[in-house]
């Protein structure tokens, strides 16, 4: 299976990988302003977007990716991961893929904290009950930051929404590929919400202690989905360092 990919300009190439809250649509204001210097290449994992929720066997996001990008005859770019995409993005850097990394409230290897557990207890409940709209807007309220328009909440709550009634009732067998941090030994900006969840905050910093070559920049206005809550910020950041 091919996920559904795009790209938007010449140059370098950097690939956009979406948290599991939204699809490739969180990263519109990004893909329109980095395509003015960068081949920009976005991926709606499965069952986010426009990629169907299926496969023949276990899967992994990272394998779709790399088979996305082997087609593209790209064979190392910078990687920008929000949330679950920074998982995606690390594992596709721990395979040689990455030139360059930046990780945008990564998911975290340490173990789950109460402020998280119930988080995803309230969204698995909300799930069990059928109300797909109130899971879709506890994530939005839990995870956009006060920076976060009304426009920015919406489209996240449609994203997430979508994600939730397209994998409803299918069980797919996911799997994700082992990679040491202390081996990821490229350039690496690891970035923290300072209105993120603890769990989330500690997770960033723990992270950025563990690859050789990261550093750690905490954003006071942000939650967890900064590109949504404040684009154009992120936009600049990620034209500088990239």
């Amino acid at each position: 299976m091919t996920v559904w990919h795009d790209e938007h300009g010449t140059g370098d190439p950097v690939v956009l990988l979406h948290s599991t809250a939204a699809d490739s649509g969180m990263w519109d204001e990004q893909a329109e302003a980095l395509s003015e210097r960068f081949r920009v290449i976005r991926v709606d994992f499965r069952g986010y977007g426009r990629s169907p929720y299926r496969a023949d066997g276990p899967y992994g996001d990272a394998d779709d990716v790399a088979r996305v990008l082997a087609a593209l005859d790209i064979s190392r770019a910078a990687l920008v991961g929000s949330s679950g995409g920074a998982r995606v993005a690390l594992e596709l850097a721990s395979a040689g893929l990455a030139g360059r990394l930046v990780l945008l409230n990564p998911v975290s290897a340490l173990e789950p904290t109460a402020d998280v557990r119930a988080y995803w207890a309230e969204e698995g409940r909300l799930l069990e009950q059928g109300d797909t709209q109130g899971a879709a807007e506890l994530n939005a309220d839990v995870l956009l930051g006060p920076a976060a328009s009304p426009r920015a909440r919406e489209r996240l709550v449609a994203m997430q929404r979508h994600a939730f009634e397209i994998q409803h009732g299918i069980e797919l067998q996911q799997t994700e590929r082992d990679f040491a941090p202390s081996e990821i030994d490229v350039p690496a900006l690891v970035v923290a919400g300072a209105h993120d969840l603890p769990y989330f905050v500690a997770g960033a910093r723990h992270l950025a202690t563990e690859l050789p070559r990261a550093k750690l920049l905490e954003l006071e206005w942000a939650g967890h989905l900064p590109a949504l809550e404040r684009p154009e910020e992120i936009n600049a950041l990620l034209l500088d360092y990239l």
